[in-house]
């Protein structure tokens, strides 16, 4: 279980220790409530726990669904403000964006995202390097307040020659759109095209997606985990978990672990060991 100090330490950041949350759904009016939910508070009941952390999270990712609706700039503005403590905790913040964000606006209220280097001038990318593992943060948005969601010929072609550029370490794949399917695919329409560049180059170990609203870990027959994040925010279905996944890197594979934002849920604290395929 996760070890934590609510007076800190000063000890350093945990290097193979990170952060995993999606779906956050903030919305300007930190009173809205959705499903029964506040969203704000259960983002703020997740950054309290990410802040009393002894070691630290080396950083922290947002898969994605950072804004509740339709992406406004006041919505992003209020998840820049939340978002602050964390990173003066230490914790670096690396963004996704999922169907129910706006780029344009996102770049708006969060001017050193707009500002930072990215291999792809209008997507929101990132290759993040570790010793343990590169972690590949795509950008699935096609349509705000569209389901569906696609990364295009030009991020596929950028991540293939990434990994190719990059493989003696493990690669973990994040996305916000889970793997579609079927005639009514509310996922990534391209999934097809994603897989026949990530299951031949035997370093991709995990892909790691929210959107569904559903905690999950899977494993596609290439032997490539399938992590469904839960939400931060609502679930869609009563009894799910919301909270987010500690993971834990190691020479080998990954620990996950659940972390629910109601800690008396049944699922709170359950840990998945992984093992990486053979490159």
């Amino acid at each position: 279980m996760l070890g934590y100090n609510l007076l800190g330490d000063g000890k350093r950041p945990d290097s193979d220790s990170w952060a995993l949350l999606s779906d956050t759904h903030l919305a300007a009016n930190r009173t809205l409530v959705v499903h029964g939910v506040n969203m704000t508070d259960y983002f703020m009941s997740v950054a309290r726990e990410l802040e009393a952390m002894a070691p630290k999270c080396a950083g922290v990712f947002v898969n994605g669904d950072c804004a509740y609706n339709t992406g406004e700039k006041s919505d992003y503005a209020l998840m820049a403000a939340l978002l602050e403590p964390i990173r003066q905790a230490g914790m670096p913040v690396h963004i996704a964006l999922g169907n129910h964000d706006n780029r344009q606006r996102f770049w708006e209220a969060l001017q050193e995202e707009k500002a930072a280097r990215r291999p792809l001038k209008d997507r929101q990318v990132a290759l993040v390097g570790t010793s343990r593992a590169n972690w590949f943060v795509l950008d699935s948005l096609e349509q705000t307040a569209a389901a569906p969601g696609m990364l295009g010929g030009e991020q596929l072609d950028w991540l293939a020659r990434s990994l190719d550029d990059n493989r003696e370490c493990p690669a973990l794949i994040l996305i916000h759109h889970n793997p579609g399917k079927g005639e009514k695919n509310h996922g990534l329409k391209d999934t097809e095209a994603l897989f026949e560049v990530i299951r031949p180059r035997k370093q991709v170990k995990a892909y790691i997606f929210g959107h569904t609203h559903v905690w999950k870990v899977e494993r596609d027959p290439s032997g490539i985990h399938l992590i469904n994040l839960p939400p931060v925010g609502f679930v869609f279905r009563d009894g799910e978990p919301s909270g987010w996944v500690h993971a834990a890197l190691n020479p080998k594979g990954m620990r996950i672990e659940l972390r629910c934002v109601d800690q008396a849920h049944k699922a709170h604290g359950q840990v998945v060991e992984l093992d990486w395929r053979a490159s």
